[in-house]
């Protein structure tokens, strides 16, 4: 039998899959098998991806796998990176590498199971201590340790050269066995009740069922379009149950790390440890043994962010993505995925359901999926009033905030109670500037502006991390009036701690949140306070369920209406209305308030209305007009090299091919530049495909990619292709 192996390797212009001769002591090598193989002077590892009973090559030249691992792939994963590395124009390595159990390493070495030793006295062993047999202290001791039964070894009064004495004499047997390595926040806690649902709950959970009962006609993928507060996750407890009632699996998909605890929490606590829990931030060995319990069908229920899309789910009967509007399902690095349209070709491929929720939905997903409506909060309280509050005129030198905005901090200091204070941009203040000679701090390897960090006493480039002191003169020309123009995160948490005192106040960002879990910690600190105040950047309006937050603030609401980006309106619209969301969830109910020099514009007018539907329409509308996603397909080409002449020559010559290649009516815009990135300088071109010709623009822009790959055209150029770029 032959073994075609795909080698891990990042290089584009390596082209698999290879063949190699399987031996009889590899019979068990299969399609997912991982296998370490030599290939050339080197030793790598590799995926099965066929088995076969001929070769192109003679079978005598072929060489035989040095050895195969012990954990494997499922054929089904390997079919969706193959279709990944196709489809997102990657390589097959890239692509398999996203469904390696964790802990996997190119070498071959792999993260072994956490085993304890058992230890069980043997008949002879329970007669020994009656029967005269010689025996010493530790060992008897031992011995009657087991005599009401089996326990670790290491909770016996005895070290392991007395038990290996006492296993050697026949006395106790000792076996291993292995233990998993739990999450922190994976152990179930009490058992929650089952919520009785709403009518609206109710139809939309039965409208899943049919999906996964096959009945004909069903729509098996639906939009859950629901008010913030509307009871979401009920629908999707519900109908993960249904799933699990009728022998298949589920996976549960949430945009963010930080949002994971309080999913698993809820999914923990309704079905125990049939839950696993899967994301980047656990130790290899918590994945490791996370991802073999659903691999052995232990656990039926992934949780977790993008790369949970990948899990080893027995019999996949639903998939579920939560806050599906979020832009953090696309994959930054190539592959570039959309976990997104992964779960949906996952759902596809098994016949499984797939459930899509968000309050604020993409118009993609508006266009395409059944809907399912909750149009009321669950316990039936009024969406937040959101008052829209106009800077324009507003004295810039008395600080960031508008009056209004002031006197309702004031009253939540002197009544009490939680809010919520939004602000998309960290740093003290954006940008650093001489006053007398105009010099601007800018970082030497990007071509941005650097951020003043004053706690930190650093200037710091958000894209590369480049860092320097804080200026204390101009180099140019050695003044010491420096400006520093706009407000992040972390000016804004003073003025608002001298606001709201003696209320505290919690800094939620990706300066404050750096260390592993300290987004968790911040997020439970404030969830215990009494009263208190988080600010931050879009990380607190995502999915938090804090029931007692009574204001929630907006500051400097149209800053991404700024983008060049068609999907501007859109991200507008869902930071303002999700934000809007986490207030009057509690009996003391709750308002909004959102800052803005464009107060408007259509997204923040539809936001403040709670009017998603009109949003969505508009947004259609004018999209339609202008052939852009859903009535278009984007694919987007980056090219980067140190040597600027050298990456313009190659985008020129990658353009003029991709727009010989492609199908008719399908344009290639630039390539047109970027600005200079970790001292890259870099250029982009554009695919802008018709309704419908995503394959076959998909397929011209890969076609010219490998074959510039092979022809080593790409030397000390990186390039990357972004398919539906976000």
């Amino acid at each position: 039998m032959i073994a075609r192996v795909e080698p891990l390797v990042t290089a584009r212009s390596l082209r698999g899959p290879f063949d190699y001769r399987l031996p009889e002591r590899l019979a068990g090598v299969d399609v997912g098998s991982l296998v370490l193989v030599p290939f050339g002077p080197q030793r790598l590892l590799g995926v099965v991806v066929e088995i076969a009973r001929t070769s192109e090559l003679a079978p005598e030249r072929l060489a035989e796998p040095i050895r195969a691992l012990e954990a494997g792939v499922p054929p089904e994963l390997v079919r969706l990176a193959q279709w990944i590395a196709r489809e997102y124009c990657s390589t097959p390595a890239r692509a398999l590498e996203l469904v390696l159990p964790p802990g996997t390493r190119r070498a071959g070495r792999e993260v072994r199971a956490r085993e304890r030793a058992i230890a069980a006295a043997t008949a002879t062993g329970v007669a020994a201590l009656d029967d005269g047999t010689r025996l010493g202290g530790r060992q008897r001791a031992a011995l009657e340790a087991l005599a009401g039964g089996e326990a670790p070894a290491a909770d016996l009064p005895a070290d392991r050269a007395t038990l290996r004495r006492l296993e050697d004499r026949g006395l106790i047997e000792v076996r291993l066995e292995e233990v998993a390595r739990r999450p922190r926040g994976a152990t179930v806690g009490a058992p929650a009740r089952e919520v009785e649902l709403s009518a609206a709950q109710s139809a939309a959970v039965a409208a899943v069922e049919r999906a996964l009962d096959e009945r004909p006609n069903a729509a098996r993928e639906h939009l859950l379009h629901g008010v913030t507060g509307s009871g979401k996750t009920e629908v999707y407890l519900a109908a993960t149950a249904a799933a699990l009632d009728r022998g298949r699996g589920a996976i549960v998909l949430v945009p963010e790390i930080a949002l994971t605890p309080q999913t698993m929490a809820r999914f923990a606590s309704r079905f125990g440890d049939a839950v696993a829990l899967l994301h980047s931030r656990l130790g290899e060995g918590e994945r490791r043994d996370e991802w073999m319990r659903l691999r052995r069908g232990d656990a039926r229920i992934a949780v977790g962010p993008r790369s949970a899309v990948f899990a080893p789910v027995k019999a996949l009967g639903l998939v579920v993505v939560d806050e599906e509007h979020d832009s953090s399902y696309k994959q930054e690095g190539d592959p570039r995925y959309d976990a997104r349209e992964v779960a949906r070709r996952r759902a596809t491929a098994r016949g499984a359901a797939l459930l899509c929720g968000t309050a604020t939905p993409r118009p993609e997903s508006w266009l395409r999926l059944e809907r399912l409506e909750l149009a009321e909060r669950a316990d039936g309280a009024a969406l937040p009033a959101v008052d829209v509050l106009d800077m324009r005129g507003v004295d810039g030198a008395a600080g960031p905030l508008h009056p209004r905005a002031r006197e309702a901090l004031a009253g939540l200091a002197r009544d009490g109670g939680k809010g919520i204070v939004l602000l998309n941009r960290r740093g003290w203040s954006p940008h650093l500037g001489c006053r007398s000679c105009g010099h601007v701090w800018e970082c030497p390897e990007c071509d941005v502006s650097l951020v003043s960090h004053r706690h930190a006493a650093q200037l710091r480039c958000h894209h590369c991390g480049h860092a320097a002191p804080l200026p204390d003169a101009c180099p140019e020309c050695g003044s010491v009036t420096l400006a520093r123009a706009g407000t992040g995160t972390e000016r804004l948490e003073g003025i608002l701690a001298d606001l709201v005192a003696p209320l505290p106040v919690f800094r939620l960002d990706a300066d404050s949140a750096g260390r592993a879990g300290g987004h968790l910690d911040i997020l439970r600190r404030f969830e215990r306070a009494d009263s208190g105040l988080l600010v931050g950047t879009q990380m607190v309006a995502k999915g938090h369920d804090f029931p007692d937050v009574v204001l929630a603030l907006v500051l400097d609401a149209d800053a991404t209406l700024r983008f060049p980006d068609f999907r501007a309106e859109e991200r507008t619209f869902a930071l303002i209305a999700q934000l809007a969301g986490r207030s009057g969830r509690g009996r003391r109910g709750g308002r909004v308030l959102v800052q803005t020099l464009a107060p408007e514009a259509e997204a923040i007018v539809r936001a403040a209305a709670h009017d998603a539907a009109g949003f969505v329409a508009g947004e259609l509308d004018r999209r339609r007009a202008l052939r852009y996603p859903p009535f278009s397909e984007l694919i987007r080409v980056e090219l980067g090299a140190a040597d600027e002449g050298r990456v313009g020559c190659v985008a020129a010559l990658i353009a003029e091919r991709v727009a010989a290649s492609i199908p008719a009516g399908v344009e290639v815009l630039g390539p047109a530049p970027r600005f200079r990135l970790r001292g890259r300088h870099r250029r982009q071109l554009l695919v802008k495909a018709p309704e419908g010709e995503r394959a076959g623009a998909v397929a011209a822009v890969r076609g010219v990619i490998e074959a510039a790959a092979a022809a080593r055209e790409l030397k000390q150029v990186s390039l990357a292709v972004d398919v539906d770029p976000q």
